[in-house]
C-alpha cells in the first residue's frame, strides 16, 4: 500500500510561517513580480535576496507542529510506503523526522547558480556578490521555483500518483497548478482521495472525502486512524 501526501502552506501556518493569503504577513510587504520571478531577480537581485533572507530567518525560528510530527510518525510505523510531496520551501517535515520528502517548489535551505545550475546548502544570508562554488559566477539565487518556472520532480510525482493506493492533500488552496491537478490524476486511476484543510479548497468537490479543521488537529487524528487499521 502506498500513500502519497501533498502538503501546502496550511500545514506550516500553525508553525508561524505565513501563507500567500495572510493579510499582514511577509508576502504583503513585497510585490511578488519583483521577488518571485526570474525577471524580478534580473532587475534587482538585492531585493530578491532581502526577501528570501527574511523568509529563511523566519523558517529557522519556526518549529514543526503536531501535523508535521504526525506525518513523520505515519512514515515510521505504517506498514506500506509513505511519500510526502510538498509545495512548501521550509524544512519542517524533515525536522519533524520525515525522511521521504519531495520539494516540488525548492528549498529555502538550498542555493542555486543561475549560470551553471549547481546547487548547494545555502548560507543563512545570500547577497548579489556571492559566487557560485562550482563556476565562480556572481549568479547565486535561492533554490526556489519562481512563477513561470517548472516545479521540480514532476515526472516522478505523476508516476507516484499513478501508483498510489491513497492520495491525501493537506493545507492546500487548490488553486495553484500543477499541484491542484493531482486529485484529477487520482480520479483517473480510481485512487481514493482525502482532503484535510482548514476550509474547503477550490478542488474539494473532486475528492472522495474532505475534512475541515486545523491541520494540527486533523492530521494526527487521521494518522491515528490509519495506524489503527
Amino acid at each position: 500500500m502506498k500513500i502519497v501526501i501533498l502538503t501546502g502552506a496550511g500545514i506550516s501556518a500553525e508553525s508561524g510561517l505565513g501563507t500567500f493569503r495572510d493579510t499582514d504577513g511577509l508576502w504583503t510587504k513585497y510585490d511578488l513580480n519583483e521577488v518571485a520571478t526570474p525577471e524580478g531577480f534580473a532587475r534587482n537581485p538585492a531585493l530578491v535576496h532581502e526577501f528570501y533572507n527574511a523568509r529563511r530567518a523566519n523558517c529557522l525560528k519556526a518549529v514543526p507542529n503536531r501535523a508535521h510530527m504526525a506525518l513523520a510518525r505515519l512514515e515510521q510505523y505504517y506498514f506500506g510506503e509513505v511519500l510526502v510531496v510538498t509545495q512548501n520551501v521550509d524544512d519542517l517535515h524533515e525536522r519533524a523526522g520525515s525522511r521521504v520528502v519531495w520539494h516540488m517548489h525548492g528549498q529555502l535551505s538550498r542555493a542555486l547558480c543561475a549560470a551553471c545550475n549547481h546547487r548547494w546548502d545555502s548560507a543563512p544570508e545570500l547577497t548579489p556578490d556571492d559566487r557560485c562554488p562550482a563556476c565562480g559566477a556572481r549568479a547565486v539565487r535561492p533554490d526556489i521555483v519562481w512563477f513561470g518556472e517548472m516545479p521540480y520532480l514532476m515526472d516522478e510525482i505523476i508516476s507516484a500518483l499513478m501508483a498510489a493506493d491513497l492520495f491525501v492533500s493537506i493545507g492546500t488552496s487548490g488553486n495553484v497548478y500543477p499541484a491542484a491537478g493531482f486529485v484529477d490524476i487520482a480520479n483517473q486511476t480510481g485512487t481514493p482521495s482525502l482532503e484535510l484543510n482548514l476550509e474547503l479548497s477550490d478542488t474539494a468537490p473532486a475528492f472522495t472525502q474532505t475534512r475541515q479543521g486545523p491541520a494540527s488537529v486533523l492530521v494526527p487524528a487521521w494518522v491515528d486512524e490509519v495506524l489503527a487499521r
